[in-house]
């Protein structure tokens, strides 16, 4: 946030961005009469900037401009009578006024998208979205399900993958699955309860990986002979190698041999197959680990800082599916 999110930034690009500005300008004909509600680009665009305190920002999230972006903030002040933001050399800040009517419009926003997206879904009342990561959706979730949709088989279930649930539009799921770590990680405007009450990690690989490059002595024969599973992502970096070798005392340095991705999804698939060692949670990974699939490459876990979670989104109304799914993930699995 700095001076380029002043009311008069130059105007960036191409045909395309025009044509945005264009179409979201409001000539003042049709400015809203004392009685009546102002545009609703102009709520969206106040809502936004003030939200990220910030024209630019704003403009970002709204594919437009940030003059047109200060252009509907400026008819939303002269409709309204009053200044929403005061402009500083550091950037925005809402007035008092700016304030409340931006808690009356948020809240406003929100639940009419919330009704619009409950509107549109196929299946309307008997549709349940549900978003997790890819590794848990594929991993675990898609195992649960069955039992789930045998005792409900009215409702019809939809899966959402989103790797990092900071990404996530409330607007477009009902419920979410993530591990969760508690007042570190919160997503915003969601509420989370845990599914696992207790969780390890553990490092694992596959038979197949043993199989060829010999068992793992200790910790010490990990980091010199065999492949660490290494993921590089923001949202993980509570769960690390590093970590989990200094929280149990053992001697930590960077391992000769590593596979690195930016997917978790990717590199537990490279496990399966035989490509290293990962750290995995072990409740999550109780069937492969049963099916021996996956076996605990050494006899040390750690207790997970994050558990796996149910997140629902805040101020919604639950529906009869997010309810029963509620109740069945909470209480049987």
């Amino acid at each position: 946030m700095g001076t380029g999110d002043s009311t008069h930034g130059p105007v960036t690009g191409g045909v395309h961005v025009m044509l945005r500005d264009r179409e979201n300008s409001i000539p003042d004909a049709f400015m809203p009469t004392r009685d009546a509600l102002p545009p609703l680009a102009c709520l969206r665009a106040f809502e936004a900037a003030a939200r990220h305190a910030s024209f630019t920002q704003a403009g970002n999230e709204l594919s437009l401009t940030q003059s047109a972006v200060s252009r509907q903030i400026k008819r939303l002040e002269d409709d309204l009578g009053r200044p929403l933001f005061e402009r500083h050399y550091e950037g925005l800040r809402l007035t008092p006024a700016g304030e409340h009517y931006f808690r009356v419009v948020q809240r406003l926003l929100r639940d009419l998208r919330d009704e619009t997206a409950r509107l549109r879904r196929r299946g309307d009342d008997r549709q349940l979205t549900l978003a997790s990561s890819p590794t848990i959706a594929s991993i675990w979730l898609a195992r649960q399900l069955p039992d789930f949709q045998r005792a409900h088989p009215h409702i019809e279930i939809r899966i959402l993958t989103v790797e990092d649930p900071h990404r996530l539009d409330l607007a477009e799921f009902d419920l979410g699955i993530y591990y969760h770590v508690p007042h570190e990680v919160d997503p915003p405007g969601l509420g989370a309860e845990a599914i696992f009450a207790h969780e390890e990690v553990a490092a694992v690989c596959s038979p197949a990986y043993l199989a060829r490059h010999g068992d793992i002595r200790d910790a010490d024969d990990l980091l010199a002979r065999h492949t660490l599973m290494v993921v590089e992502d923001h949202y993980h970096d509570w769960l690390t190698w590093e970590g989990w070798y200094q929280a149990q005392g053992l001697r930590w340095h960077a391992p000769e041999h590593s596979l690195r991705a930016n997917s978790f999804q990717l590199l537990m698939n490279a496990t399966l197959a035989g490509q290293g060692v990962t750290l995995g949670w072990k409740r999550l990974l109780e069937a492969d680990l049963a099916q021996c699939n996956l076996v605990q490459a050494l006899p040390h876990t750690l207790p997970s800082r994050g558990c796996l979670s149910l997140l629902t989104p805040q101020h919604r109304h639950l529906t009869e599916p997010m309810r029963a799914f509620r109740a069945w993930v909470l209480n049987t699995v």
